[in-house]
């Protein structure tokens, strides 16, 4: 039996490791899980109920680690994470995504000697600016078994010379959960709540990245070409914390006042109520990577709101447009995606990649012993 910590920090691990951990729960002569909950997301709404939406157990260890700059966060949970795994002495650690935990944790297993393994490795957006992209080059070079979730991951990974024995095509395990939660999705009452009646189209807005909400010119760009959206079908915007203190910063309230009733600002939502609410969007707008995930499988046309994205796949083989920040952009985009909309699932993102996952752990496992005999 294999003892394995899955770590999660912030919402986008939540919905990755769900599955894996059910996996594992499932089959419980092979696997022993721990969670180990980093708190780098510190906010209730943007944490605790995502534990309870998805049916992740409560973690058996929460670290507290909280807000920071980039480098206190890396440091809280690489000090906290240590004495955690001198305890536990896992066969595995599993680190998923690309935040500040994801490296922390695996490099603290590297400098340990224990073996980790990268869910969702391989992705790149060519743009180191973006500390996501420091996360994911850093951790994959010291992980010891890559996790793959499309093949062009597979690709960036041997183009830096990871060898191919450290590499599984596994699918993307987001996708799991999506699937495993519609039904329970469906009894959220998120779109009666407002107003959206059975056949109303809309459109759904989430925004949080600092390139572009940090600066008041991009954010009032978005804001712009989302009024022009508006007076073609309602919009709305769960807005993320961040992007609500800056809005409040750069005294954009009244601007924000001036898009009603058309685009609408609500509170963060739980993760079956944003389901819920996204799915039967006719369009979403994001600067989110899960998203632009989800929206191609689930069909529905995707705008992202960036320069550069480290899924291409989801624009090869799905739903989504590279957009940008220019306002002009944004609405052309939109418009065309409303009156031309494309549907492409990739392969393997068919709900069953946790088992994968899994079997690749086994027999990776299986692997090292079998070096270690010789």
């Amino acid at each position: 039996m294999l003892k394995v910590i899955n770590v999660v920090g912030a919402r986008p691990n939540f919905m990755k490791v769900a599955p894996i951990v059910e996996a594992m729960r499932r089959r419980a002569t092979e696997f022993a899980p721990l969670v180990v909950h980093t708190g780098q997301h510190h906010d209730a709404q943007m944490s605790e109920a995502f534990f309870r939406d998805l049916e992740l157990p409560e973690p058996d260890v929460h670290l507290g680690v909280g807000s920071g700059t980039h480098a206190q966060q890396t440091a809280a949970a690489l000090e906290r994470f240590e004495p955690v795994v001198i305890s536990e002495q896992p066969d595995w650690v599993l680190v998923v995504g690309d935040v500040n935990s994801t490296l922390a944790c695996a490099l603290c297993c590297a400098k340990l000697g224990v073996r980790v393994a990268h869910v969702e490795a391989g992705l790149r957006s060519r743009d180191r600016t973006m500390p996501e992209e420091i996360n994911r080059l850093l951790t994959d070079q010291i992980s010891d078994l890559l996790l793959t979730p499309s093949p062009d991951a597979d690709e960036n990974l041997l183009a830096e010379n990871i060898p191919r024995e450290r590499i599984r095509f596994v699918g993307n395990v987001m996708i799991d959960s999506l699937y495993a939660q519609m039904e329970r999705a469906g009894r959220s009452r998120v779109r009666e709540e407002l107003g959206l009646t059975r056949g109303t189209d809309y459109a759904v807005v989430t925004l949080h990245r600092p390139s572009n909400v940090d600066a008041r010119e991009p954010l009032e760009r978005v804001l712009s070409a989302l009024e022009s959206i508006g007076r073609r079908l309602p919009v709305v915007f769960p807005v993320h914390p961040r992007t609500r203190r800056k809005l409040e910063e750069f005294k954009l309230p009244e601007r924000v006042a001036a898009l009603a009733p058309r685009v609408r600002l609500i509170e963060p939502l739980g993760y079956l109520d944003f389901l819920r609410l996204f799915s039967g969007a006719r369009l979403v707008l994001t600067d989110s990577g899960g998203i632009q995930e989800e929206t191609t499988a689930l069909s529905i046309p995707c705008l992202t709101l960036r320069d550069n994205t480290e899924r291409p796949i989801t624009i090869t083989h799905g739903t989504n447009r590279l957009v940008g920040t220019d306002a002009a952009s944004i609405t052309a985009a939109a418009f065309d995606a409303l009156d031309h909309p494309r549907a492409s699932v990739p392969p393997l993102w068919d709900g069953q990649a946790a088992d994968r996952i899994l079997n690749a752990l086994l027999e990776r496992e299986m692997m090292n012993r079998n070096d270690e005999q010789k």
